[in-house]
């Protein structure tokens, strides 16, 4: 693009890019994400008859505004992740760099304009989690930060999640940047939507699980958010929510949901089919919720 960024950590990219060992200035076409080592290059092979592709490979699966999503399938598109991997090693200092893309996903966030689709950043999933883990690797790139682009894309790893009728989690361990970014992201979902809950009628009895259920954030991550703001009390072993009204609200204009929003309407997609039933990570799987526990005792 029209950008030219000083990267922060080494990344091992092929022999026929560095020959010395190093290079000086790497060009790179934001479309295809092809590397060329002087800048002719890069001009020649996009002003070729045929360029005519001004957006990422793959699907485009949300667009929003100027905002636009696309889904790329490594399996289908290997030299463009492979090449996305080699990009974001540049910035990413805990990223391990698999040359085998075929089991993952790969959603790049793109701004539009009339020249076309510009990337801002990326996230990448696995197509299928032993762990839960809907997010494998996030960036925005450097040119691009403070805008609200890794909080959108964290956000949107979520919105998958819920399609998918499924609770999820990034990577584990995650790194220091990882905690920055999704600490936030929790506070604010979590403590809006316990505000939300408190206004409707029996909102006030609630689980961690009817929390997981309706966020797609996994049990384990909402109690450590519950923690972090100050409202999960142990009594006897046993854990409890306790926040007025009047608290959460307070921690609502803390942690402000900020701009941009994903809006679900616009998101076009359906996910892999799975096994519901052996899946231990799907809503449906998970233990009733507190009401549904007494109905049955009842009705019992």
């Amino acid at each position: 693009g029209k950008y030219r960024m000083s990267t922060w950590y080494f990344s091992p990219l092929p022999k026929e890019i560095m020959k010395n060992g190093f290079v000086d200035v790497l060009y790179i076409c934001e479309f295809t994400f092809n590397f060329f080592v002087r800048k002719e290059e890069l001009l020649r092979f996009q002003a070729k008859s045929g360029f005519t592709r001004r957006y990422p490979s793959g699907n485009e699966i949300y667009r929003s505004g100027n905002l636009s999503m696309f889904e790329v399938d490594g399996s289908e598109q290997r030299i463009y992740c492979q090449n996305l991997c080699y990009l974001a090693k540049l910035f990413l200092d805990h990223k391990t760099l698999y040359y085998d893309v075929d089991p993952f996903l790969f959603y790049v966030l793109c701004e539009v304009d009339n020249r076309g689709f510009h990337p801002v950043g990326y996230f990448s999933k696995e197509k299928y989690s032993d762990a839960g883990f809907n997010l494998a690797c996030i960036l925005t790139f450097p040119c691009y930060q403070r805008k609200g682009y890794g909080r959108f894309l964290i956000s949107f790893s979520y919105e998958l999640s819920k399609r998918e009728e499924k609770v999820g989690s990034p990577e584990k361990p995650m790194s220091d940047l990882g905690q920055q970014a999704y600490k936030p992201y929790w506070n604010s979902v979590i403590a809006d939507f316990l505000l939300q809950q408190s206004k409707i009628e029996n909102g006030n009895r609630l689980s961690i699980m009817d929390i997981a259920k309706k966020t797609s954030i996994m049990a384990e991550d909402i109690i450590f958010t519950l923690n972090q703001l100050g409202i999960l009390k142990v009594i006897n072993g046993v854990y409890f929510i306790a926040a007025e009204e009047q608290n959460l609200e307070e921690l609502v204009k803390k942690h402000p949901i900020k701009e941009p929003i994903v809006d679900p309407n616009k998101l076009h997609w359906t996910p892999f089919l799975t096994d519901i039933k052996r899946d231990k990570f799907s809503i449906h799987s998970k233990r009733p919720s507190i009401e549904e526990d007494e109905t049955r005792v009842a009705n019992a």
